[in-house]
Order: C-alpha cells, then structure tokens, then sequence
C-alpha cells in the first residue's frame, strides 16, 4: 500500500498521470481502498435486506419474487474516467457529493408486481434513505429501456463510528435484463452501420418484452385466483 493517506495527496499524480498508470497508484493507496471497503460493507448490508425479503415473501406468496441479486464495485479505471469526464476534483467530499454508483446492485425479479412490491418494503424500512428514485418501467426512456433505479444511503457500523453510504439498486424483470443486456453490448460496439435501423428494431424490442411482461402478469393473475378458489 502506497503512503497516501487523503486523496488530495493523489491529486498531482491524478491531473499529470494518463489512466492506465494512475489506476495502478490508486488502487494501491489507502483512501481509495478504505472508500471500497466502505461501499463494499454498504453492498452486504444492502444484499442482506434484499435477501430477507426474499425469504420473507417466499413464505407468505407462491415462490420467490426475486429470481436473481448481482452486485459489483465500481472498477478503478470506471471511477478515473467518471471523474474525469465530468471535471470532478479526486477528494473524498467531491467522489462522495457527485458520485452514487460506486457500490450496484441489479435485482431481477419475475414479475413487474414483484418489482414494486420488494421497493414498496425497502423504502419503508425506518435505516434505509431514498436519495433519488427514477422508474423507467412506467416511464421508459426514449430508446426502450426499462428498469426502477433507486440510490440509498445505508448505515454501516465501523470500529468507532457509523456512516452513511450510497448504493445504486437497478430494478427489472427477466425479460428487461436481457434486453438492457443485449443493448449496452451492442451500443459498445464500433464500426456498426445501419444504426438507426438497430434502434428501430431494438425499440421495437423493447414494446414486444413490456407487452410479454403484461401477459405473464396475467397468466400469475389467473393462476392465483383459481388456487383461491380451490382453497
């Protein structure tokens, strides 16, 4: 571990050094792994929530709401190059006022009811801030894309102290997952031509797996209220 013990040490090395070579120093000092450590706590605690309720639904409904929990951590060269494209000075009190997706967690639930009802239950949770909250299910964006993103701050209990941390949580169904997937692979692809017909057909795409996501709701719907009659 480097002998840095503040970012502002790492500021010189930061504004002179390309990428590539500053990553090395970075993820090598202290400030940059305690800022890791910090998120990667806030990601358990977070993970933790989600998997409860989990168990907790699956008890009280037919299965689990919740097919499947990723989680990651931003990557040394993703955070330099955030920063960079933004104009954001390396101190601690400007990564942590402008950058909220260091720790992601992408939830992918069944069905979109699933989806609410799990959002419904965190954000009452009484130690769990909403700091900003978007829903692309109802509200796609205008290429297709369709998810519930909310940003929490999440208490984590150090050594000596309690701080508050950030975690951005990504929201979609099955079918949302593999659109978004296939889109952000294609969109990072060079050299393609026609891009306008593959946004037309990726739009196109997205209208056939919200239409998907309505009708499997449906079949859920019927299947529920013949087992209460059955009851």
């Amino acid at each position: 571990m480097l002998d840095f013990t503040v970012f502002e040490q790492l500021q010189t090395l930061y504004e002179t050094l390309d990428d590539e070579q500053f990553e090395v120093i970075l993820k090598s000092s202290y400030p940059y792994q305690k800022l890791i450590a910090e998120h990667e706590c806030a990601l358990l605690e977070v993970e933790t929530k989600l998997k409860v309720l989990n168990v907790e639904f699956s008890v009280r409904k037919e299965g689990n709401p919740i097919e499947s929990i990723k989680s990651r951590i931003k990557t040394p060269i993703s955070l330099i190059s955030k920063l960079k494209r933004r104009g954001i000075a390396l101190t601690k009190k400007d990564i942590e006022e402008n950058i909220f997706d260091i720790a992601g967690i992408r939830v992918i639930c069944h069905f979109v009811d699933d989806v609410y009802s799990i959002i419904e239950s965190l954000k009452a949770q009484y130690d769990l801030k909403i700091f900003e909250e978007k829903d692309y299910i109802k509200n796609p964006k205008p290429n297709g894309y369709r998810s519930y993103h909310l940003i929490v701050e999440i208490p984590i209990f150090l050594y000596e102290k309690m701080i508050y941390r950030k975690v951005e949580i990504q929201f979609r169904t099955i079918g949302m997952d593999f659109w978004a997937t296939i889109e952000h692979k294609i969109r990072y692809k060079k050299d393609i031509d026609n891009t306008e017909k593959i946004q037309e057909l990726l739009l196109e795409c997205a209208k056939l797996s919200a239409n998907l996501d309505d009708k499997m709701r449906n079949v859920k719907n019927l299947i529920t209220q013949q087992k209460r009659l059955w009851l």
